[in-house]
């Protein structure tokens, strides 16, 4: 097992350091329908109706719609299908996983007196909120040839390395790999370990290498076409655990708050093999980086339902920003053909990057809610919210200024629409629902809008009731290999299938 160093960088320019970018705004931003059977069936339409504790993450005075006390926990089986295109050839990959996916209680305390407020009631409610478990490949000859090597990894270290002097981007005499890339990153940050680990690798050569204060290059790479094998695999979720409290104010108003606490738990591995014919120097190149993130955060919701008639009810929630703290660790290895024929070791620095913690804000929303109860019979709900994701902010702000503006220039503001409905046949109810959420990007293609649909059905024990639901959603991306270099893209079209079965019952 290999033995990992851990290298701290100090802040002094956090956006130099290491390179957050606008994906990882929306990663943690973007919120997918999780949790129950029952919710999931109606597409998480469920704004105006309550009586669901994943109803409680959309409003939380949904649970003031309980009659009594009330429990439920989820299993899912969660599947992904992703085909993606690379320079006209296709590839395709899938992953499934089982887990759980929702639990928790709540309470209710009904007053026996004659005060218009009929009961409260307090619960905790756990939701996934994001599942990041996620692998793709792509393969194809990159013929972007435009005659200055752009289409190889190879500009990717040449775009960090050009305007730095030599003598911060290479080892000093007799100074290890390992000891070179700490000690630049801790002097110099990110960008200058990718420049360190292009000359090292001999993919760039110094244009004069006995000067320190040299900062042009050359690349050991010919232009051409270039064959292109790249793998991505993410493992990971978001989740969020709320504390509730809501009421009933006579028989027509539910009112509710929830605090909730946000977790993040992300990992990516990527790698990129590339293979050129063109006769150069170097003619395999062999990049692979991983990247860790935890994190934690806080939100509020604020919301209520109100029974406009017998049949009509209304809901409206404000949900606060989330206000993160996140953390990141990352590690990386390069392996050429020359360091093959020279019968030199691979880049293999065995450092463990560990970053300053920064903040990250994502954008509060509304959601207005509509449901028609027809009796005992069944329901139709609509629920549409709105978040403008060009609100997402990195902090400190100083550090941040030209993401957070590529952020208010790149993204916009997403509507999201949902559906549901159910019909109720004696103790078995049929379900069903359609969402339809925008692109959060200007140009509408680096994300695509999403649809999906959910089918289910539940069965009344009388204190206990059983759910089970089908859903899908399909989205296309289009997703850059690399922000600095080489910014070829992927095409990716998506299918995230789930079965979902719910436990829940009265205490």
């Amino acid at each position: 097992m290999k033995k990992l160093s851990l290298l701290f960088i100090g802040v002094f320019s956090m956006y130099n350091i290491y390179a957050q970018d606008i994906s990882d705004a929306l990663r943690y931003s973007q919120d997918e329908i999780q949790g129950s059977a029952r919710f999931r069936a109606l597409s998480g339409a469920f704004g105006a109706l309550g009586g669901d504790l994943s109803a409680v993450s959309i409003n939380p005075a949904g649970s003031a719609v309980f009659s009594q006390s009330h429990a439920s926990f989820s299993l899912v089986s969660a599947d992904k299908n992703n085909t993606t295109n690379y320079f006209g050839n296709t590839e395709k990959t899938n992953d499934s996983k089982f887990d759980l996916n929702q639990g928790g209680a709540a309470f209710v305390f009904k007053n026996n007196n004659n005060s218009p407020w009929r009961k409260f009631t307090l619960a905790i409610a756990y939701d996934r909120t994001n599942d990041h478990n996620n692998s793709w490949y792509s393969a194809g000859v990159n013929t972007n040839d435009d005659g200055n090597f752009s289409n190889s990894i190879a500009s990717y270290f040449y775009d960090y390395a050009d305007g730095r002097r030599l003598d911060e981007i290479s080892a000093f005499p007799n100074e290890s790999i390992r000891e070179a890339y700490s000690e630049i990153g801790r002097a110099y940050g990110f960008a200058n370990q990718q420049a360190f680990l292009g000359f090292e690798s001999f993919i760039l050569e110094a244009d004069d290498i006995t000067n320190d204060g040299n900062t042009t290059y050359t690349a050991n790479v010919n232009s051409g076409e270039f064959e292109h094998r790249y793998t991505n695999v993410e493992t990971g979720y978001n989740g969020k655990i709320s504390f509730n409290f809501a009421t009933q104010y006579q028989d027509n108003v539910y009112l509710g708050i929830n605090l909730n606490s946000h977790f993040i738990d992300y990992q990516r591995s990527t790698s990129l093999l590339e293979d050129n014919n063109n006769g150069g120097v170097i003619d395999f190149i062999d990049f692979d980086n991983a990247l860790s993130t935890t994190g934690n955060g806080f939100s509020f919701q604020i919301g209520g339902i109100f029974k406009l008639s017998q049949e009509f009810r209304l809901g409206l929630t404000y949900d606060s920003p989330t206000w993160y703290t996140i953390e990141e660790e990352t590690s990386q290895f390069l392996d050429t053909s020359e360091l093959v024929n020279q019968n030199i070791d691979a880049l293999d620095p065995q450092i463990v990057n560990i970053y300053p913690e920064y903040k990250l804000q994502t954008p509060g929303k509304f959601t207005g809610s509509l449901a028609y109860i027809f009796g005992q019979q069944g329901l139709i709900s609509f629920d549409y919210s709105n978040k403008n994701y060009a609100n997402t902010t990195f902090k400190p702000e100083v550090d941040y200024t030209d993401l957070n503006a590529d952020i208010t220039n790149v993204l916009t503001s997403a509507s999201t629409y949902r559906f549901g409905g159910e019909y109720k046949v004696k103790q078995l109810s049929f379900r069903g629902g359609y969402r339809f959420e925008e692109s959060p990007y200007t140009d509408g293609v680096t994300v695509g809008d999403l649809n999906g649909f959910s089918l289910g059905l539940g069965y009344n024990f009388g204190n206990t009731k059983l759910d089970l639901t089908f859903d899908q959603a399909k989205r296309s991306y289009q997703t850059s290999l690399y922000n600095v270099g080489l910014i070829d893209t992927v095409d990716i079209d998506r299918v995230n299938s789930n079965v979902t079965l719910s436990l829940s019952f009265n205490i």
